[in-house]
């Protein structure tokens, strides 16, 4: 039998359906072809994470370049004076929170309604979250002095420093969701232009003081009260300790020398935050 023109015809339409479905289903399988190893996730996955973690880092370097710039509100110089234009003193309380000390420190505050600045350690805020919050509760601020008190910072890596600081603002935090850390004592006044920068750009004033009793190394307490009592500086930011051994001399000097200042006139501040 010949193949007539009709014929050829069917078979021609025939043929391009076929091709047509076979391309439908190329098109729909390729997909699963495609991730059925998981290797294009785990690509994608692999970027995504890479590219988060050099975004975070490097708004990092920007914030703490802008930081070195004094382009923020925050100064990068250590604060040493009291807020306040007036005959004001900003007593800041270092090393805790410790669960013998720091309830008793508290309680003096209490008694000559005084407001104080905690300077607390990462671990040990961690370890006592209920001190950390009874502190917030009480009205006072909250400074970061690092994850775990190491006074050989200025001599580490930047990065070493970095995970210090905001390992412990961390910490810090965790305890009192929502209450702000808003300076940043380097341990043993081992501040770095570095570590500077990494606390201003996370919104933390670097801390310093202008009268240093030592009353962590026990000297006794008439020499903690004769340090204090002595001659002040303008609008003094004063050292104390609630934390790092026995501080029942710290304890002492406190209700002899909060009572004092009140009699000289002095009023209770907070360290100053910006420039004056």
């Amino acid at each position: 039998m010949g193949i007539t023109s009709s014929s050829v015809r069917r078979r021609r339409a025939g043929s391009a359906v076929a091709g047509a479905v076979l391309g439908l289903l190329a098109a729909v399988a390729t997909p699963a072809f495609a991730t059925t190893d998981g290797s294009a996730g785990r690509s994608a996955d692999g970027s995504a994470a890479r590219s988060a973690a050099g975004s975070e880092h490097a708004k990092q370097a920007r914030q703490e370049k802008q930081a070195k710039g004094a382009t923020t509100t925050i100064p990068l110089a250590i604060s040493r004076l009291a807020q306040g234009p007036g005959h004001d003193v900003a007593i800041t309380i270092d090393d805790g929170p410790d669960p013998r000390w720091t309830p008793q420190v508290l309680q003096v505050l209490r008694q000559n309604h005084v407001k104080a600045t905690f300077c607390m350690i990462g671990t040990k805020a961690q370890k006592y979250p209920e001190l950390v919050r009874e502190v917030a509760a009480d009205g006072h601020q909250l400074c970061d002095h690092s994850v775990d008190h190491d006074v050989t910072m200025d001599h580490k890596p930047v990065a070493y420093q970095r995970q210090q600081i905001l390992d412990a603002k961390t910490m810090i935090e965790k305890a009192v969701p929502g209450v702000a850390v808003n300076y940043y004592r380097a341990p043993g006044g081992a501040f770095t232009p570095d570590s500077r920068a990494i606390a201003v750009a996370n919104g933390m004033r670097p801390l310093g003081w202008s009268v240093d009793p030592r009353d962590w190394s026990r000297p006794g307490l008439p020499a903690i009260v004769a340090a204090v009592e002595g001659k002040l500086p303008r609008q003094p930011t004063v050292l104390f300790h609630d934390g790092g051994g026995d501080r029942s001399e710290t304890v002492a000097a406190l209700k002899v020398y909060l009572p004092w200042l009140a009699k000289q006139g002095y009023g209770f501040t907070f360290p100053a935050l910006t420039t004056p």
